[in-house]
């Protein structure tokens, strides 16, 4: 089947690279030319483990092919992906300028039948708002569907959320729509991957309820790790016994510094601006965005507890993406947190394996080090922000002679407590036994 996908940022590209290795023939656009001629030369403009690999072996085969012209795109194309941004505006709703011009360009250049369909993250409604805007920049009618469907992509494991999927939703109104997507999708048949057949309002409504449930485990699951601070508990005993229910389960039950990224929390804020226009307040969801940014000072306030006026004070960082196995800074509480230490007088020295280059652009205060002991060497704290696994197994010995004082804030609970405190450190982390209030 040839596919036109449009934006080749996160989403667009890791799509469009894997319906490639489906055996489809995919054309990518963009208006970024200087995007499009490093992607025709083989370079991705972000870090996605296994992606490259992926490309390289598409670009060979001629499967997957990068172009500015949209018009040239759709010529070839049955199915037509809309994936461009949806930033969130000044009041918390999804920014649909990007994915209304695309919608436009399509009605201007479609000469015969189209599936439209949204790969972006988009408010209910959004679909029908797309077939209007096409309908009207038609110079004459010719046919065409709208679909969506949503990604459920996670960064760092986005190529295997893609070929192993948990399911995949299609939103289509038009029997021949759902049937082309179908097909589009039939190598998931054969791993016996769920698929929900559903309208567009519905599909749209999936992909915000799921972000919008994720984001309340991690917030809640923090409360919870607060609480365990001001009665000496531990949460990932806690934790632990809830995810043994079955009702609950255990993942994103990890307390720390708060979610981050290109989704949650936009998402959040989109749906719940989504509710509050339709007179409807969203009160779980606006307590889940309310905690996570609380969550950010309360890691600040841990370590200027621990360590006093922060003023001059050199905290050594490990880690600045939002999660490990990306370099997305987008939204990241280590991100936050760096430039809360920065104002209140701090020096920070940072390492993080795929983010320092990302994180120059906003931090230019920051020493950024090639490694863990020169972040270490010197500093008065050293702070762990993001789980990369080479933060896991650190040389503590050495670390503990390059600070300056043994205090490890170690916000990702990686360690034990009992094990840090019996090599000499003081050992903070998020919930597990009594700290003052904030």
């Amino acid at each position: 089947m040839n596919i036109c996908m449009v934006g080749v940022g996160y989403v667009g590209l890791v799509s469009g690279t894997c319906f490639a290795e489906f055996g489809n023939r995919v054309v990518c656009v963009d208006t970024d030319e200087e995007k499009i001629k490093s992607l025709e030369q083989g370079t991705i403009p972000f870090f996605e483990p296994g992606l490259e690999e992926i490309l390289k072996r598409n670009r060979a085969a001629g499967r997957i092919s990068f172009t500015t012209s949209l018009e040239e795109a759709l010529d070839e194309s049955l199915v037509v992906f809309i994936a461009v941004g949806t930033p969130s505006r000044d009041d918390g709703a999804a920014d649909l300028t990007y994915v209304f011009n695309v919608a436009s360009e399509i009605g201007k250049h479609m000469k015969g039948y189209k599936v439209v369909v949204t790969k972006s993250t988009v408010p209910v409604g959004t679909a029908k708002k797309i077939k209007e805007i096409i309908k009207k920049s038609q110079e004459k009618e010719v046919p065409f569907d709208v679909v969506s469907n949503p990604e459920f992509l996670r960064e760092g494991s986005a190529v295997e959320d893609f070929m192993r999927p948990n399911r995949v939703v299609i939103g289509a109104d038009s029997e021949q729509a759902a049937a082309i997507m179908k097909d589009l999708y039939s190598p998931l048949y054969l791993i016996e991957t769920p698929f929900v057949l559903t309208n567009p309002e519905t599909a749209e409504m999936i992909k915000y309820a799921s972000n919008a449930f994720l984001a309340t485990k991690i917030s809640f699951i923090n409360e919870m790790a607060n609480m365990c601070e001001l009665v000496g508990a531990d949460v990932h005993h806690v934790a632990k016994a809830m995810g043994l229910d079955r009702r609950i389960g255990p993942k994103f039950l990890h307390p720390g510094p708060g979610f981050g990224g290109s989704c949650f929390p936009k998402d959040t804020k989109a749906i719940a601006h989504l509710g509050a226009s339709l007179g409807y307040r969203l009160r779980i969801i606006e307590s889940v965005i309310e905690v996570n940014e609380s969550q950010v000072f309360r890691m600040v306030n841990k370590m200027e507890r621990a360590l006093g006026n922060l003023q001059g004070k050199t905290i050594g960082v490990l880690g600045l993406t939002f999660k490990p196995n990306t370099d997305d800074i987008r939204e990241s509480p280590a991100i936050k947190i760096v430039e809360a230490l920065l104002k209140k007088g701090a020096q920070v020295s940072a390492y993080d394996p795929a983010g320092m280059q990302a994180a120059q652009k906003v931090l230019n205060t920051v020493k950024y080090v090639p490694d863990v002991f020169e972040a270490t060497k010197g500093a008065d704290a050293l702070a762990i922000i993001t789980e990369w696994n080479e933060f896991r197994h650190l040389d503590w010995d050495r670390v503990k002679q390059l600070l300056r004082k043994p205090v490890v804030f170690d916000l990702r609970n990686i360690y034990e407590p009992d094990k840090m405190r019996a090599k000499g450190f003081e050992y903070h982390c998020v919930g597990r036994g009594y700290e003052p209030a904030t």
